[in-house]
C-alpha cells in the first residue's frame, strides 16, 4: 500500500520576492508507516506533474498506489502500471460522464456486484458505518469507440463504492464514494485499501503539524523549506520505528534532554 498526497507548507511563501508557498507531494508506505519519497511541485508545475515525477523514481512492483480524485486520470496510472504497481483512484466529478454511468449502475438493484464488506466504527460520540461494494465486469463502462467525455483508464479491473452510514445525536447522514482499480480487489481488500489512504493524512500531515510545528515554519530562502521538510520526514521515520511504546511528542521532547534516549533513538537508523 503506497498513498500518494500533497501538502503545501503554508508559511513558506515569501510575498517580498512574490514566490508562494512551497507545495510537496509525498509518498507514504501504509502498512509500514514509513515516507518513502517526497517531490516538490516546481514553479510553473502542478501537483499532477510532481507526483507522476514521484512515481517514476519508485519501484512499485507489487504496490497498490492509492490517489485522490485529481489523479484519476490516464496518465498518471499509466506511469503507475509502468513502475510495476496497481493503482486504486478516487472517482469524482472532474470525469463527470463516467462517474456518471458508475453511479446509475450501482443504483440498479441488479447490478453485478462481485462481493460486499461491512465495517463499523464507534468512537467520539459518533457510529459510522461503511458498505463495500465491488464490482469485475467493467467492460461496458468505457465505450469500444474513444469517447473524449470518457477517456478509458488502462488496465481497469474493478470498480467500487463505499456507502457510508454516519449516526451522531440521533441524526443520520449518508455519503456515496467511487473508485477505479486496475488490481482484481475483493470487497474487504478495497475496504481496507480505502481506510489505509487516510493515513497519510493522520501519520504523516498531521503529526508534522501538530508535533513538529511544520505549518508555522517561515523557511523560505533558496531551498530551506524543501530541505527542512525532507529532515522532518526522515525523522518522524525513525521516531515512529523506535520504542513505539512511547508517543513522538515525548520522544522528541525526551531526546532534547537526554543525550542517552537520543541515541537509543537514533541506533534505530540502518
Amino acid at each position: 500500500m503506497v498513498a500518494i498526497d500533497g501538502k503545501t507548507l503554508r508559511r513558506s511563501f515569501d510575498r517580498a520576492s512574490g514566490t508562494s508557498a512551497l507545495h510537496v507531494v509525498t509518498a507514504f508506505a501504509a502498512e509500514a508507516q514509513l515516507v518513502i519519497g517526497q517531490k516538490a511541485v516546481s514553479e510553473g508545475g502542478n501537483e499532477i506533474t510532481a507526483r507522476r515525477a514521484l512515481l517514476a523514481l519508485l519501484d512499485l512492483k507489487g504496490a497498490l498506489v492509492t490517489a485522490d480524485a485529481i489523479h484519476c486520470n490516464v496518465e498518471t496510472a499509466q506511469t503507475v502500471l509502468n513502475r510495476g504497481g496497481d493503482y486504486l483512484f478516487t472517482l469524482k466529478g472532474n470525469r463527470p460522464a463516467t462517474l456518471a454511468d458508475v453511479e446509475a449502475y450501482f443504483a440498479d438493484p441488479n447490478a453485478g456486484v462481485a462481493d460486499r464488506h461491512e465495517t463499523v466504527d464507534a468512537d467520539h460520540g459518533r457510529v459510522e458505518t461503511r458498505r463495500h461494494a465491488v464490482v469485475h465486469a467493467v467492460d461496458w463502462l468505457f465505450p469500444a469507440k474513444p469517447d473524449p467525455d470518457r477517456p478509458a483508464m488502462p488496465a481497469l479491473a474493478t470498480i467500487a463504492r463505499v456507502e457510508a452510514e454516519v449516526e451522531r445525536d440521533g441524526k443520520i447522514s449518508r455519503s456515496h464514494r467511487y473508485y477505479l482499480c486496475s488490481a482484481r480487489l475483493s470487497a474487504e481488500r478495497f475496504a481496507k485499501a480505502v481506510r489505509a489512504h487516510w493515513s497519510i493524512e493522520n501519520g504523516v500531515h498531521w503529526v508534522l503539524d501538530v508535533v513538529f510545528d511544520e505549518d508555522r515554519a517561515r523557511n523560505r530562502k533558496d531551498h530551506g523549506a524543501e530541505n527542512l521538510a525532507v529532515i522532518r520526514k526522515l525523522a518522524l521515520n525513525v521516531l515512529k520505528r523506535a520504542r513505539p511504546e512511547i508517543s513522538i511528542r515525548r520522544k522528541r521532547k525526551r531526546s532534547g534532554w537526554s543525550d542517552k534516549f537520543a541515541r537509543s533513538i537514533l541506533g534505530q537508523m540502518r
